[in-house]
C-alpha cells in the first residue's frame, strides 16, 4: 500500500512538473557580434545551452545584426508567446523597457542594466572591476618589461569599469609599473572589430608591454591573436579564452553571465521567478579569474596565491575596489 501511494504521488508530481514545463517558452536575444563571439554573448549562450541541456526546453533566439533589430527581436519574441525573455548587454535597455511595458504578463530578464524601473523585468549587474582586478594582480606579477595593456571595446562608462579595476589591481601589486590604455571606437562596431583590436594590441606592444588585457568582445579576438603572434600574453574576459591560444593567454577574467542567463531561465521554469536587480561581485560568485590546463604553465605559484589572496581580501571587504562609476573617474592610471 506505501508503495503504491509514493508511486502515484511521484506520478503526480511528475505530471505537473511536466505541465508546469510547457507553460515555459523561453526566448533569448544576443547583442552585436552573436552568440558565438567567444566572449560576451557566448559566456550568455553557455548558460543557455546548460539549462537546455538540464531541462529539454528549447530557447528561441535572435542574433542582432544591427541596432534597428534590437525592438523588433524583443516585440516579435512576446507576440510568438514567449513567457520569458532574456536582453542580452546595456545596448538593449530601451528596447526591453518599452516592450515589458507593452507585455506586462511577459517576464523578462536583461544582463548589464540595473537602473530599469518596471515590475516585470529582472535586471542583473556585475562588479566587473573586482575581477578585472585580480587579473590585474596576475599582470603585475608576470611582467617582465614593466609595462602592460588594456583594450577596451566601446568607449562607456562600463568599458572604463573594466580598465580602472585593472589598473588598480597592477598598481596595488607594482606602483611602478606603465598601463597603457586604448578604447576600440565610439559605436557598437567596435564589439567587432579584431583587425583593429590587433592594431591596438600591436601598438601596445611596440611601445613595451608584454601583457594586454582586453575588453572588447569580438573584437578582443584579434587582441589575443596578436600578443600570441608577437610571443608575448594576452588576459581574456567574460568566457574562459584561455584555450583560443594556450600558452599566450595568462588568464582570463571571469564575468558570470552564463549564470545569469542559466538562473533566468531556470527560476521561470521552476516558478521561482523574481524580478528586481541582482548585482554579482566576488562574493557571489559573479567575477573570477580562470585557471586551467591551457595556462597552467604560465601561473607560477606566486601568481596563484596572490590572486587567491586578493579574491579572498575582495571579498571579507579588506580590499575595496574602487568603481569607476562614483566620479566617472579611475582613482589611479
Amino acid at each position: 500500500m506505501k508503495f503504491t501511494k509514493f508511486a502515484a504521488a511521484a506520478l503526480v508530481a511528475a505530471g505537473a512538473a511536466a505541465a508546469h514545463a510547457a507553460e515555459i517558452k523561453p526566448a533569448v536575444i544576443y547583442d552585436m557580434g552573436g552568440k558565438f563571439d567567444k566572449s560576451f554573448n557566448e559566456g550568455v549562450y553557455n548558460g543557455v545551452k546548460k539549462f537546455s541541456d538540464e531541462t529539454g526546453i528549447e530557447v528561441m533566439e535572435f542574433e542582432v545584426t544591427s541596432e534597428t533589430q534590437r525592438e523588433q527581436a524583443m516585440r516579435r519574441m512576446a507576440e510568438r508567446g514567449a513567457t520569458i525573455v532574456l536582453g542580452v548587454g546595456f545596448a538593449q535597455a530601451d528596447a526591453i523597457a518599452k516592450v515589458a511595458a507593452e507585455f506586462p504578463d511577459t517576464k523578462f530578464s536583461i544582463i548589464d542594466v540595473t537602473w530599469l524601473d518596471a515590475p516585470n523585468i529582472r535586471q542583473y549587474g556585475f562588479k566587473e572591476h573586482e575581477g578585472s582586478y585580480l587579473v590585474g594582480v596576475a599582470a603585475a606579477l608576470k611582467s617582465q618589461t614593466g609595462k602592460v595593456g588594456f583594450v577596451g571595446g566601446m568607449d562607456i562608462p562600463l568599458i572604463r569599469h573594466f580598465a580602472c579595476g585593472y589598473v588598480q589591481g597592477v598598481k596595488a601589486t607594482n606602483p611602478n609599473i606603465e598601463v597603457f590604455q586604448n578604447m576600440t571606437g565610439s559605436t557598437p562596431a567596435a564589439w567587432n572589430d579584431p583587425a583593429k583590436g590587433a592594431e591596438l594590441a600591436r601598438s601596445q606592444i611596440d611601445r613595451g608591454a608584454d601583457i594586454v588585457y582586453h575588453a572588447a568582445g569580438g573584437t578582443g579576438v584579434g587582441v589575443i591573436r596578436a600578443a600570441a603572434d608577437a610571443g608575448k600574453l594576452a588576459i581574456g574576459v567574460d568566457s574562459n579564452q584561455n584555450g583560443m591560444a594556450p600558452g599566450s593567454v595568462l588568464t582570463s577574467m571571469l564575468k558570470r553571465v552564463d549564470v545569469a542567463a542559466y538562473e533566468t531561465f531556470k527560476d521561470a521554469a521552476s516558478g521561482n521567478f523574481e524580478t528586481g536587480v541582482r548585482v554579482l561581485g566576488a562574493a557571489e560568485g559573479g567575477v573570477d579569474w580562470a585557471l586551467d590546463e591551457n595556462n597552467a604553465e604560465l601561473v607560477t605559484p606566486e601568481i596563484k596565491a596572490a590572486v587567491e589572496e586578493a579574491k579572498a581580501k575582495i571579498i571579507s571587504g579588506e580590499i575595496k575596489v574602487e568603481e569607476y562609476y562614483t566620479n566617472n573617474s579611475c582613482p589611479v592610471s
